[in-house]
This record gives C-alpha cells, sequence and structure tokens, in this order.
C-alpha cells in the first residue's frame, strides 16, 4: 500500500494503514529550522532547508525527509508566496536565528534596528509588507490601509487580488499536479482565491499597494456592521475562483486528490471569532458553491482549517459541503476526542489533532509525546476518517527527540 492508498482509504472511512502527513500543506508542515533539526536527526546530507512560505518560515519537507518519517501528502502550492513572489531562483540567506536558509529570488529584505523587513513582489520601491522582530521566527503583516474612507468604500477595491489564472499559472498547476503524482503520495493542491475573509489574507502582505478594508480588526468589525460590503466581495471572489478552479480542472484533474479550499480560523482558544449566525449569513452560501462545484466537476474531496474552538462550528462545515477540517485543536474549549468522533466523525475527516503543538510537543518528553499520540490515535483513527499530523506547523525551538517520537508513533499503527 503506497501513501496514496492509505490517504484515499482514510478519506473514504475505511479502515486501513494510518495515513500521515508533515508538510503536505501550509498549515500542516514544520518551520526551516525543525527541517534543518530532522535531516540532522536522521543523518541526512547537510545542507541549507528551504523556504517555501517565507510568511510563517515553513520549510519544504523533501522527499527524503517525507520517506524517513512516512509521509503520504504531497502539496502543492500556488503560483507565488504570500508575500507575492514566486518560489524560484533560489538563493542563501542567514536568518536572524543564525540559520543559513534558502530563499526565493523575489525575497528582498532589509534591516530596520533589529528587525528584518520584507517586500511585495520583492520591489523595495514599495512599502515593506512584513516584519519579523529581532528575536522572532517568522514574519508579521505590517498593515498598510492607506486608503481607507468610511464614506466611500467600494468592494472591488477587497478584490485587487483576485482574478482569472494567466498561462503561467495554468502552466504552474499543470506542472506541479504531475510531479506531485509521480510521487505515490496523496496530491493536496491550494486552490486559489477560495480563501474567503482569511485573515491571514484580509492585510493583503503579496500587494504594493493595498486598498479596501485592509486592517484586521476593521475586517472583523466589518463581518457585523458591513455585511453588504462583505457578500459583495465575498460574490465576486466566489465567481472568479469557480472559473479558476474550471481551469485547474481542465489541465490537472486526475493529478489531484485533494483541494484545500480555505485556512480562515473561525476559533480561538476558548471560543469563536464569530456566531453561528454570523457563519450561516456570511459564509455558508459560498462556501456550499465552492464545495458543490468541486464534489459535482471533480473527484476532489475539501479540506477547510480553522483552528481554535470550533467544536459548534463542526456541523457548519459539514453541511457547507467540507470533508476534512485542520487542525483539530484538541487543546481547545470543548474540542474533546471522543465527543468529536462520535458525533462527526463518519461526516468529517480529521486531519490533525495527534500532539499539542503549544504544550506537550514543544515543552513535554518523548515519552509524553508518544502517550499523547498514541491516545489520539486510539480514538481518531478508528475506521479511518483521519490523517496522523500535528495540530497546525510545528514551531522553531521544539525540541527533535520530541518530534523523531511524535513519527516514531506513525511506524507503531502502521
Amino acid at each position: 500500500m503506497n501513501g496514496r492508498s492509505r490517504v484515499l482509504d482514510s478519506l473514504d472511512h475505511r479502515s486501513g494503514g494510518l495515513a500521515a502527513d508533515i508538510g503536505g500543506t501550509l498549515v500542516s508542515g514544520a518551520h526551516v529550522s525543525v527541517v534543518a533539526d530532522l535531516r540532522e536527526h536522521y543523518g541526512l546530507e547537510n545542507m541549507p532547508a528551504k523556504v517555501i512560505e517565507p510568511y510563517q518560515m515553513l520549510g519544504e519537507v523533501d522527499g527524503e525527509l517525507m520517506d524517513i518519517i512516512g509521509v503520504d501528502a504531497e502539496p502543492v502550492l500556488g503560483p507565488t508566496t504570500l508575500f507575492g513572489f514566486e518560489n524560484t531562483g533560489w538563493k542563501e540567506w542567514r536568518t536572524p536565528w543564525g540559520q543559513l536558509v534558502l530563499v526565493p529570488d523575489g525575497f528582498q529584505v532589509t534591516r530596520n534596528g533589529e528587525d528584518t523587513l520584507v517586500y511585495p513582489k520583492g520591489d523595495r520601491e514599495s512599502k515593506p509588507s512584513g516584519r519579523m522582530p529581532g528575536s522572532g521566527y517568522f514574519f508579521d503583516s505590517i498593515i498598510r490601509q492607506d486608503h481607507f474612507d468610511e464614506n466611500a468604500l467600494d468592494p472591488e477595491d477587497n478584490l485587487q487580488e483576485f482574478g482569472p489564472l494567466d498561462s503561467v499559472g495554468i502552466d504552474h498547476y499543470t506542472r506541479e499536479a504531475a510531479r506531485a503524482r509521480a510521487t505515490g503520495r496523496a496530491v493536496v493542491a491550494t486552490m486559489p482565491g477560495t480563501g474567503l475573509g482569511d485573515i491571514a489574507l484580509v492585510p493583503a502582505p503579496f500587494l504594493a499597494d493595498p486598498r479596501g478594508i485592509r486592517d484586521v480588526t476593521e475586517w472583523y468589525v466589518s463581518l457585523v456592521s458591513r455585511q453588504d460590503y462583505v457578500h459583495q466581495v465575498f460574490e465576486k471572489q466566489t465567481g472568479i475562483a469557480l472559473a479558476n478552479m474550471q481551469r485547474i480542472k481542465d489541465v490537472a484533474m486526475d493529478n489531484i486528490d485533494v483541494a484545500f479550499v480555505c485556512g480562515t480560523d473561525f476559533g480561538t482558544q476558548t471560543s469563536t471569532f464569530c456566531s453561528s449566525e454570523t457563519f450561516i449569513e456570511l459564509y455558508l452560501p459560498y462556501y456550499r458553491r465552492i464545495n458543490s462545484w468541486i464534489h459535482e466537476n471533480t473527484p476532489w474531496k475539501t479540506f477547510k482549517h480553522s483552528c481554535g474552538a470550533v467544536a459548534d462550528f463542526m456541523s457548519l462545515f459539514i453541511e457547507a459541503g467540507f470533508d476534512i477540517v485542520n487542525p483539530v485543536q484538541l487543546s481547545a474549549t470543548g474540542m474533546e476526542p471522543r465527543h468529536l468522533k462520535a458525533e462527526y466523525g463518519d461526516s468529517m475527516v480529521f486531519w490533525g489533532g495527534v500532539v499539542d503543538t503549544q504544550n506537550t510537543l514543544p515543552f513535554g518528553t518523548p515519552d509524553q509525546v508518544r502517550r499523547e499520540a498514541r491516545e489520539r490515535c486510539d480514538i481518531l483513527a478508528v475506521g479511518g476518517g483521519f490523517v496522523f499530523n500535528a495540530i497546525h506547523n510545528i514551531q522553531a525551538r521544539t525540541p527533535v527527540a520530541n518530534i523523531a517520537a511524535l513519527f516514531d508513533v506513525i511506524k507503531e499503527y502502521r
């Protein structure tokens, strides 16, 4: 049984070999420093790790590592990073914590005191759109809302970044999906423009001069006070996304297994960012359209990422047509694994939830990591509908012995 078969069995809620992921998406991977630590731990050649998403400083989990760990998911990312430049033309860069990494040629930075500033599309003539503190390990968006006028808001301004895939984008998906299919792992493709209201995208760190509502707080206010505006944005964004997915289907349908649809977070540690009524009013109609189109026109399963305490939203995710939920933050309020599996396990695939990346993985012992991972597998893996993965990306400074202990559990359950 190869990796793809394990994932497909799990997606169809069939018992089989344990499916596992690390690096298959931008929300199930590892910090670039973790990738380097793992390569050293497993005795692989010492070489700079690639930063495939500078915003989070995520490292490429390469084929060698995937084979050693037992990874079953292969990513097809979008044509550009969150800062708007392509992952091409690799060059060396020394991080603030001293690691030598490879970054794309478009990764253009300057220093401001101890901070590192990064520029949209690699254009240093623009204002910087991201900042990494001197003591930090990833970038934060710089809010640039220079054109905001409460009395003259135009939904078109929040649609700057959405448009038809050009020939370069289509070629990218064609080439990347074929490459990923050849690995024998299940292919998870990030769909363009389907991230409705994703708060990481609202500030538009990929645009040189963003217009519209780009402040995080102002956007959340708009979910209550400017719902007509948000509807207009989501309506047109969804139409553009559906047309682009048709283009991807035409060139890569048989080379994709999972469509990563949306990374919008609805949960906090203890509650939700919006009410269920707001979700039903603003998000549900457009998620339904997107997921229905995918299910009616392709064999792909649909992937929804949402951190936090979203137990009360699980039925809404299912109603919206999502097949997969990630990262299954079981440390958040109300996210009790036995309840989630019993209540929603027949309809939803749990992609994650294996170990707490805020507490156990970074601060526990290897034995504690193994114990927690086994307990979660014993609950969530029963009858399929589960992909082994940590709760979100593995962060910098996580002890490599703990990470290796986590991956040991994959082999135990196969």
